[in-house]
Order: C-alpha cells, then structure tokens, then sequence
C-alpha cells in the first residue's frame, strides 16, 4: 500500500475527522504538520491553491476535503466500511449536514468570546489577530456567520436531536460508526476543547457517552514526517488516482483537457488552476505542474465546490 501523508494542524477539526476514520481502519500514515493561518507555501506547491485543512497526499496524486478522503480511505480499508448498507444514503446525507450545517452552529458557539479568548490565552496577542483577520478572508462571499446567541439555540436544538438519535444504539445509525459519526464527532470535539465552553455538551449526556466511544477509536500508526519529505516523494511519483469511478459526467460543457480553475462553493474561495483530466459523478481532477513537485493530480469532491473554465 502507498503511504498515506496526512497534512493537518492538530487543533483543526476537520482533520480530527480524518484521523479518526484513519484509527478505525487502523491504518498507518505519516503526520505532516502545516500552519494553521496563510501563509501556506508548501501546501500552495502541492494543491495548487487550496488551502483548507487537512488534505491527503498519496504519492503525486492529492486529495482535497474530507468527504472525499473518506472515500479514498474506504477504497483503501473497506472494512470497517463507512458506509453500511441499508443506510448508505442516510449516512452521506447526515455526514453532509454535519459537516456543514453543524459544523457552523458548533464553530460560532465555541468561538464566541470566552472561548476564543481561553484557545489564545497562552499565545501571544498577534496570534489570535491573525487567525481572526485568516478565517474573515476564507468567509468572503455570501457566506452567512452565525452570531454566537443564534448559534446557541441552534446548537442546543441539534444536539438533542442527537441524543434521540442514540436513544437505543451505540452509534447514530447502528451498532458500528459510520461516516455520519464521524462527521458529526468532529465538530463537537472542537467544542469539547475549550473548557469555557464545553458545557453545553453536559445537557446530553448519551452524546458525551458517545464522545467517548468515537474517542476510544484512536488515530491509528502515525509517523511524522516533512512537508520537504512530501513534497519530494511527490516528486518522486507519477499520479495513479485511486478513486474508482471514471466515467466522464459533462454537467458544464467543459470538455476534459480545458485549463479551469476550481474552488469551494462558500469558504475557503482561493482558486486552483490546472488541466481537467477527470470529471466523474463524484469527483473532479486536475493535472498541475511546478518545478518543486513535478506533475500532481489534485482532487476534488464534485458537492460542494465550483468548476469553471480559466480565463484566458
């Protein structure tokens, strides 16, 4: 099996996510650990643009967002799936809302005053600026932010809805965690961090039970490594995807070979430019090139971001 590379920073949710999915499948990965604020060289020579966290490189071929790196690790270690059947819809569907929908409730609870000044108590003034002045560049668009009083009822209102859910079983959807946990897992777990917060959490106690258990799970073998490390294996390799699907699906009338850029639909608007060689029912794909890396293919999940051909 190729080496999985993981580039993440540990206090970010989303890869949180993918390190649990990598503990459940028990899977060994190398740990590169990137900057949690812009400026992202390294990362920037490897995606070409994107720059959300984590993203997942397997030689030459990179993989962006955690939807779809779930889908690469299951084609990797189908066992334990992520996706048990009959609720194999269910599962996507509940793990896009949490994703999203949750995420946000969670993300503008947790950040509220109290909390942002506990995450950066022990960090110099600056830190806290310019993570702050980072997220409002990544949020630019017709993104609504909810305000923290919103957010509260929101939160409340999911959680218990949550809780309901874990009424009669261990995990959301059955007996064993499916993607749906684990999308929902990780924003909580962000909250569960910061101590001025994460009483919320106290009013449902089957989700901090739960908590428990998706915590139990453990992040699997990892090894650290190096962004100079990844960027010459990347080098090194020559791109061979390992998503499954290849039937071209033209939605846009862009024919495979056109220079296009693409970006996420609402956060995080930075655009990525390269050659289309795939565009899938799931997913898109981009050739790039640059002297440090050599030719890479980066990936894309198709929900969520936005495909369109590059100005000349």
């Amino acid at each position: 099996m190729a080496e999985l590379i993981l580039h993440h920073y540990n206090t970010s949710p989303f890869s949180e996510k993918v390190r649990l999915i990598l503990g459940a499948k028990k899977l060994a990965w190398k740990s590169v650990l990137i900057p949690p604020v812009m400026p992202k060289p390294d990362v920037e020579v490897l995606t070409g643009g994107y720059r959300k966290t984590p993203f997942l490189q397997i030689g030459a071929d990179i993989y962006c967002d955690s939807a779809l790196i779930a889908d690469v690790l299951e084609h990797l270690q189908p066992e334990a799936t992520l996706y048990p059947e009959p609720e194999k819809g269910m599962s996507r569907i509940l793990a896009q809302w949490a994703d999203t929908t949750l995420f946000w409730a969670a993300m503008a609870w947790s950040m509220q005053p109290r909390g942002a000044a506990e995450l950066f108590a022990k960090a110099p003034p600056e830190a806290a600026k310019a993570f702050g002045e980072d997220r409002a560049k990544m949020s630019t668009g017709n993104m609504t932010r909810l305000r923290p009083a919103d957010a509260t009822s929101a939160y409340k209102s999911y959680l218990r809805r949550l809780s309901d859910m874990l009424d009669d079983k261990p995990y959301l959807l059955g007996e064993v965690p499916c993607i749906a946990d684990f999308s929902v897992y990780h924003p909580l777990w962000y909250t569960r961090r910061i101590d001025s917060v994460r009483g919320i959490l106290d009013l449902t106690p089957a989700v901090v039970d739960w908590m428990d258990r998706m915590a139990a799970i453990g992040h699997g073998s990892i090894e650290k490594s190096s962004s100079d490390e990844a960027i010459a294996i990347a080098k090194a390799g020559t791109p061979h995807t390992l998503l499954t699907d290849s039937t071209f699906q033209d939605d846009h009338g862009i024919a495979l070979g056109t220079a296009v850029t693409i970006r996420a639909e609402s956060f995080g608007l930075e655009e990525t430019p390269g050659t289309l060689v795939a565009a899938t029912r799931t997913h898109y794909t981009l050739e790039r090139s640059h002297e440090r890396v050599g030719t890479v293919h980066v990936h894309f999940p198709r929900i969520g971001y936005v495909l369109k051909k590059a100005e000349a």
